[in-house]
């Protein structure tokens, strides 16, 4: 297919900076493609001028990052809504609902990089598994092995630092990760030491963080502030290093604070000519596009195309899913140190493939099977965040150079698979708007019995690990926390793993998906997504490095190139 030429400003309009919108820039400007890129946030990420370097806004800064919305976006300015389910009225909260940052990088920016594959079971899991009641539960419209060689591509282009070897649960691969895997946190080492005397097989993490200097960029220094973070030095490369690669190309163009608010369409109703975009100073701009790529995430594209009125109204929003948490916390009698390193150097995935206890379990609540998700070998936070959550008055500071909450504290996270539930969606609040005008995203979210079953079944067993690793004291909650719970309460009702997933699936029937198995708009030949929007399900495991993967597939077949093709499982 040739370069797309004519009359319009650019050959494709990508909307959205993040990995998703990264990764199909860096592919079309590598084809020779013009790009324009629209990011609604700021850009703190790199300069947007040769030769890019960091912009130097990045600092070890807690209050900055975590209550000062540096990244964006403001809840006030532009607030989410969330209900449990229709019955709770037209909204239970208004304001931050598992926002991800808003700027240049997009939810990149802040991870910690914990970029595993998924495995085979994951892209047929109806067929393989089963149906669950309530759910609605599909296969994938391809499987593992295709996408194989684009999941290497995406770990060489990010730089993902892993060992191949260690982990026995996981998807054939035909190469080795591009670099070895860092320091391993002592906190990690503990508690994986013990994971393992309990016959659990902790592996160290696949973190899209440098070990070793990588393309251009050093490695991680292990400052500590990682998660929720931007990288001072570059050490991250998700999605700093796409973003470089494309605008080193002189066909990329970031236009920042540019709030996309229209598709345009021809006459006809079947391609789109452009976007509409609202600047900083709430002046209109069209940008005319042969291609329109969405790539804002799967809050921000079904809100997208609701307001546009594009994709199937039936399915468009519905199906959302987030990973539902189950956090487990241990506190030693001793200081691990977990704040200082990469945030988390080790992962578990025993909850995804269920044993004979996870399977009678299941059997008990009625289920035929139920899968978890990765168990992070975590720690606690920073100062300011330890500060917060301590009593106040004259013990306060004692209580700090203690740091029970902090460096006495150990955490697994378990990233458990949120099951596809249709009444669980993004629509349009009716009353409630932001500040350019337009409607704000509204979620409507209740787990499904499986995830509720599978964290009453894991985190005891997590707890068992913790007090083998030597902790005095364990409990543990879950995010969002169950109805009920001492954690159910306003303020905490809305999810917070920064997961967004599903909202606008792929699959063959244009009746009961959006977009189409290569990711194009179903009836519209040139609009396609790119984000974790189209994902039929969640599985078990962080979806950067997936989104990644298939967003160098969908760019690449746009470009008319040919399709990767893997060597075969030599590993």
């Amino acid at each position: 297919m040739p370069s797309p030429t004519g009359t319009t400003d650019c050959d494709v309009v990508i909307v959205g900076t993040g990995p998703a919108g990264a990764t199909a820039a860096e592919v079309l400007t590598a084809a020779g493609w013009s790009v324009i890129m629209l990011e609604k946030g700021r850009n703190h990420l790199l300069s947007l001028e040769a030769p890019f370097d960091p912009l130097g806004h990045v600092s070890n800064d807690e209050i900055k990052f975590l209550r000062r919305h540096y990244l964006g976006p403001d809840p006030f300015l532009e607030p989410r809504t969330f209900r449990r389910r229709e019955s709770d009225g037209d909204r239970l909260f208004t304001g931050d609902v598992n926002n991800l940052p808003s700027t240049v990088g997009g939810g990149g920016f802040h991870a910690d990089g914990k970029l595993p594959r998924f495995r085979e079971v994951d892209f047929h899991a109806r067929s393989e598994l089963g149906p669950i009641e309530g759910a609605d539960l599909v296969d994938w419209p391809f499987g593992y092995d295709e996408l194989e060689p684009y999941y290497a591509a995406a770990e060489r282009g990010v730089g993902v630092a892993g060992d191949h070897t260690e982990n026995p649960f996981a998807a054939w691969r035909a190469d080795p990760y591009p670099m070895p895997p860092g320091p391993d946190m002592f906190c990690a080492l503990l508690t994986s030491d013990a994971a393992t005397k309990l016959g659990y097989h902790p592996y160290r993490a696949p973190t899209g963080v440098n070990s070793v200097v990588f393309d251009g960029r050093p490695a991680c220094n292990n400052c500590g502030f990682c998660g929720s973070f931007g990288c001072p030095i570059d050490a991250k490369g998700d999605p700093v290093a796409p973003l470089r690669h494309a605008l080193r190309t002189g066909r990329c163009e970031i236009r920042t604070e540019s709030i996309v608010h229209d598709v345009v369409m021809d006459s006809t109703g079947r391609r789109a000519r452009g976007v509409r975009y609202l600047d900083a100073d709430l002046v209109e701009h069209e940008v005319s596009a042969k291609h329109v790529i969405l790539a804002g995430g799967a809050f921000e594209t079904p809100r997208l195309l609701l307001r546009t009125g594009l994709g199937n109204p039936d399915v468009v929003g519905r199906n959302l899913m987030f990973h539902f948490q189950t956090i487990v916390l241990g506190v030693f009698p001793y200081r691990l140190h977990g704040h200082r390193g990469r945030s988390v150097t080790h992962l578990m995935d025993d909850p995804i493939v269920p044993d004979d206890a996870a399977l009678a379990a299941a059997r008990d609540a009625g289920l035929s099977y139920f899968r978890g998700g990765i168990v992070e070998h975590g720690a606690a936070g920073h100062p300011v965040t330890e500060g917060i959550h301590l009593p106040r008055g004259a013990a306060h500071s004692q209580m700090m150079i203690e740091s029970m909450m902090r460096d006495r504290m150990a955490v697994f996270t378990m990233q458990g698979e949120d099951l596809p539930v249709a009444s669980n969606r993004i629509d349009l609040d009716p009353h409630v708007r932001d500040v350019y005008g337009l409607p704000a995203g509204r979620v409507t979210y209740s787990p499904h019995r499986h995830e509720l079953a599978c964290a009453e079944h894991w985190a005891p067993r997590l707890e068992s690990v913790m007090r083998e690793a030597g902790a005095d004291f364990t409990f543990w909650t879950t995010s969002p926390p169950m109805e009920g719970s001492f954690a159910d309460r306003p303020g905490f009702v809305a999810p917070i793993s920064r997961h967004i997933i599903g909202s606008a699936r792929m699959g063959t029937d244009p009746s009961t998906s959006v977009f189409d198995p290569w990711q194009r708009l179903h009836g519209v030949e040139n609009i396609i997504c790119t984000d974790s929007s189209v994902f039929p399900t969640s599985t078990g495991y962080g979806p950067t490095l997936t989104i990644v993967a298939l967003a160098i597939r969908a760019a690449r077949a746009l470009a008319g190139l040919d399709p990767l093709r893997s060597s075969g499982p030599a590993l």
